[in-house]
This record gives C-alpha cells, sequence and structure tokens, in this order.
C-alpha cells in the first residue's frame, strides 16, 4: 500500500491555500448537553476556550466546534438553539486563538454563515445537504459565497431513525456513487474545495461501516480529501467485550492508523494527543516505504 499516494491536497481557505501533505488532526469540541461520548461535553465558554487551547497544544491541526448532538436518536433543536451554543463559544475560541483553523459542524446554512463570519474557516455538514429545506438560505445555497472548504458527508436518514435498520445492496459502491452524484452537483454551482465523508455510524450497521473502512481507499475516485470521523463511535467499541465510548480509545486509535494507511487525509477525533502518535508512526512508515523505493 503506499501511503503517500493521495497527498498533497490544496484547499483554499477564505482566499489562502492550505497544502495538506500528512493527515490532519480535527479535535472535537461538543458544545451540546447530550453529545454520545460524555467526556467531549463542553459545559461553559470557558470550557470551549480551555479544550480548544489544550487540543492545540496537544497538536491538533483544526478544531471542529459543533452545537447539535447527531447521534442516534437525538432530536434537532431549533436554531436559536444552536446559534446560542455555537455562536458566543466561537467567538471565544476566535479570539483566544486567533491563527486557529476552526470548522463548524452544522448543516443549516444560515448558521454555517454566521460562523463564517466570525471566524470559522471550514464547514462540516454531517446531513450532506440533505435536511436545510430553507430555500433562500440552505446550506447549498449559501456555499459559494463562504468560501471556505465544505465536508460532504453521506448518511440514510436524520438521526432519529438513521439506525432503525438501515439497507444497502452494496455498502461501497452505493455511497461511493451518492457522494460522486453530490460532488458533481456542487462543482456545478462553484463548489470545489471539498472534503469527503462516508459517514461512519450514519445510517449504518457495523458491517458497513467495517467494508467502507476496509475499500476507503476506492473513495480516492473521487479525487478528494477523505475525513474519517469513528472516534468512540460503535464502531469502535461494539467490536469488543464490555465497549463503550469511555473505554473505546484504543479501538478509535486502531480504526485511525487503518484510515491513514488507507489515505484518508483528516481524522475527527475526541483524543488529539493518541491520534497525534498515531500519525507519527504513519509518518515513520511513510519515510520507510519512500526509502525502499529509492
Amino acid at each position: 500500500m503506499t501511503l503517500s499516494a493521495s497527498f498533497p491536497y490544496l484547499l483554499s481557505v477564505k482566499g489562502q491555500i492550505r497544502e495538506i501533505q500528512k493527515p490532519q488532526i480535527m479535535g472535537i469540541c461538543n458544545l451540546t448537553p447530550d453529545s454520545f461520548f460524555a467526556g467531549s461535553r463542553v459545559q461553559s465558554i470557558q470550557m470551549a476556550v480551555d479544550q480548544a487551547g489544550q487540543m492545540l497544544e496537544e497538536g491538533a491541526d483544526l478544531l471542529d466546534l459543533g452545537a447539535v448532538s447527531t447521534r442516534p436518536g437525538a432530536i434537532m433543536p431549533s436554531v436559536a438553539e444552536e446559534v446560542d451554543r455555537l455562536l458566543r463559544a466561537l467567538e471565544a475560541v476566535v479570539a483566544a486563538f486567533p491563527e486557529a483553523w476552526i470548522s463548524v459542524d452544522t448543516w443549516r446554512g444560515e448558521v454555517a454563515k454566521a460562523a463564517i463570519e466570525l471566524g470559522a474557516g471550514m464547514i462540516n455538514d454531517v446531513s450532506g445537504g440533505a435536511w436545510d429545506t430553507d430555500e433562500k438560505h440552505s446550506m447549498w445555497e449559501i456555499l459559494p459565497s463562504l468560501h471556505v472548504p465544505y465536508v460532504l458527508m453521506h448518511t440514510q436518514g436524520k438521526p432519529d431513525v438513521m439506525q432503525k435498520d438501515p439497507q444497502y445492496t452494496d455498502v461501497v459502491a452505493e455511497v461511493l456513487e451518492a457522494l460522486a452524484r453530490k460532488a458533481y452537483a456542487l462543482s456545478v454551482k462553484g463548489v470545489h474545495d471539498l472534503i469527503i465523508d462516508p459517514g461512519f455510524g450514519f445510517g449504518k450497521t457495523l458491517k458497513h461501516n467495517y467494508a467502507l473502512l476496509d475499500s476507503l481507499h476506492a473513495l480516492h475516485a473521487l479525487e478528494r480529501p477523505i475525513l474519517v470521523g469513528a472516534s468512540r463511535k460503535g464502531m469502535a467499541w461494539k467490536v469488543f467485550e464490555g465497549g463503550n465510548p469511555d473505554n473505546a480509545i484504543h479501538a478509535s486509535t486502531a480504526i485511525h492508523m487503518t484510515a491513514m494507511m488507507k489515505g484518508a487525509a483528516f481524522i475527527r477525533t475526541h483524543d488529539v494527543n493518541a491520534a497525534v502518535q498515531t500519525r507519527a508512526v504513519w509518518e515513520a512508515l511513510k519515510e520507510a516505504e519512500v526509502s525502499q523505493e529509492q
């Protein structure tokens, strides 16, 4: 397996070009009271700033702030609730760390626009543009004017129903086709800085998740950076006895290493230090591979 085959990637962030030479570590900051992993929940603005600072110190390349829980069974909050949770914390984090690259995890176009105006530099949309029905201000209508990378994720259904017997004939082929169709539609709208995410745990069974991980390299056909968000999810802790989100750091690390080996460009994680160490092993393997080729 060629570890360096997909790099570098170039992404435009508000007119500035970022060259992605290695997997980027994306630290998760959950501004919600009901995230599936209790250890990631942030209860105050100061906690958000403190957590952001710790993740950046541990080596995070960017942060992902979200104010809507999308765990299986979650009920969506109102726009007002999301804005109240997100924007004040985002403003404080930007003020404390003005050079930090910050992604905002939202599926609402109006929230995305407000976040970018406050200093965010990426949009992470778990709905893939499917949930925002505001015709004038939908995510996809607003995106071309934001000039930031957009994470296009695959999901089958909303959180309240997505894990109720999801079905695929060929999960890898179907996810690839769905992402390809949406990537093309976005390119027609003038959105080119796309990052694709197969959506682990979003309308997928355990077998579906591992089929996607095993064939993650197939998504390189889209010629876009790949983001993997599997940290402490069920696909990590359901494979060993006594598993739960709290004790799934090692299984998550194994998934992250596998993803890097298959060309993932972004690792979204609750555990930045562990992911940074995992990337160091990946880099050592890459260096060995290059040496053997010379």
